[in-house]
């Protein structure tokens, strides 16, 4: 990694860090991972700081994901024990961010995708601005959604959370204030004062002086259809539901269904309700490691960054190619145990968060 991708610093009372990739929209590397997860470290046993903040560079947004031309490399044949160890390390730092002792304030300004929601939304303060756009895109490649996000779409309310997920939507401020992914809005011109004020001040003081309410989102207006469809105990259950409500955004949810890999549609589905009974996130991240390491034998992931961001021909060729041909056995495989392979998390004990 280059000393430059996460530059950690402190300003007054207030641990910085700041994920400096703008170029690659701050998408994480291991090397990043690891950096923040020392910075944290270091600052947990540190009476000078008493806040932590995350913040991307760039004007771009907080984080677009992980290095995912790298997790290529392993779905097609390479490193995969490589892949498999950015992830270890990725979602412990993301159980890290959840049970950090301090106050871990994540500034979700602009794209906030994948792993970008893994160091922001397990943090204990989320902001979010006008110029917010999260996203769990993993159905789209051919994955699923990773980084304890199967966590926070299962806790959405109603079925807010399988919509995100099947569709690999993204939500604006409003919308992700209500799914349960941030916690407060601020105006993108009012974060410089923000952070100013968190160097200086409590957190509670410092928010108070700047929280506004968010522009208006869709998803109230659609709870009724998203969770009436979405309540259905099978991927094509949900599909005939949203064409038969004679919604024009459910429709519009059908196709985006229907565009993404079926396996990893019928596998998310799968985890999302197992997770629902899975309890702490701890659990929950070792769940999605099974699925994250099953994933790279399959060949959708590998096709599906191909398509997406390797080649861009947005025209992935999906193996299965119809929900139909998906068996049970296909989707079992995702939750497979992995012997001396497995995270471990949950065996371990969680602390109070702050």
């Amino acid at each position: 990694m280059s000393a430059e991708e996460v530059l950690v610093h402190r300003e007054g009372r207030a641990g910085l860090i700041v994920l400096n990739r703008p170029k690659a929209l701050n998408a994480l590397t291991h090397g990043m991972v690891r950096r923040i997860a020392r910075a944290l470290d270091d600052w947990e046993h540190d009476p000078a700081v008493a806040t932590v903040v995350i913040t991307g560079a760039g004007e771009r947004g907080l984080c677009a994901g992980g290095d995912i031309v790298a997790i290529h490399r392993a779905a097609s044949g390479g490193d995969q024990g490589a892949a498999e160890e950015f992830w270890r390390d990725e979602y412990h730092l993301n159980a890290r961010i959840a049970r950090y002792p301090k106050p871990y304030v994540a500034v979700m300004d602009g794209i906030v995708m994948g792993g970008g929601v893994g160091v922001s939304a397990h943090g204990s303060v989320r902001i979010v601005t006008e110029r917010t756009r999260i996203a769990l895109p993993e159905t789209g490649i051919g994955f699923v959604p990773d980084v304890g996000g199967t966590y926070l779409l299962a806790l959405a309310p109603g079925e807010l959370g399988t919509h995100l997920a099947l569709t690999a939507g993204s939500v604006g401020a409003a919308d992700a204030l209500l799914c349960g992914l941030a916690d407060h809005h601020v105006p993108a011109e009012r974060l410089p004062a923000l952070l100013d004020d968190l160097a200086e001040r409590p957190v509670h003081d410092a928010l108070e002086r700047h929280v506004a309410a968010a522009p208006p989102g869709p998803l109230a207006g659609q709870r009724g259809w998203i969770d009436r469809c979405y309540a259905a105990g099978s991927v094509e259950e949900i599909l005939d539901r949203l064409g038969d409500s004679g919604e024009p955004e459910a429709k519009a949810a059908a196709d985006r269904i229907a565009a993404n890999s079926p396996s990893a549609v019928k596998a998310t589905l799968a985890a999302l309700r197992r997770a629902r009974a899975l309890g702490p996130l701890e659990a929950v991240l070792d769940q999605e490691y099974r699925i994250s390491c099953a994933a790279l034998a399959t060949p959708d992931l590998a096709e599906g960054i191909r398509a997406q961001v390797i080649d861009k021909d947005r025209s992935p060729r999906w193996h299965p190619a119809t929900l139909a041909e998906v068996e049970d056995a296909v989707v079992a495989r995702y939750f497979a145990p992995l012997g001396e392979r497995e995270l471990g998390l949950a065996a371990t004990t969680p602390l109070e968060r702050w």
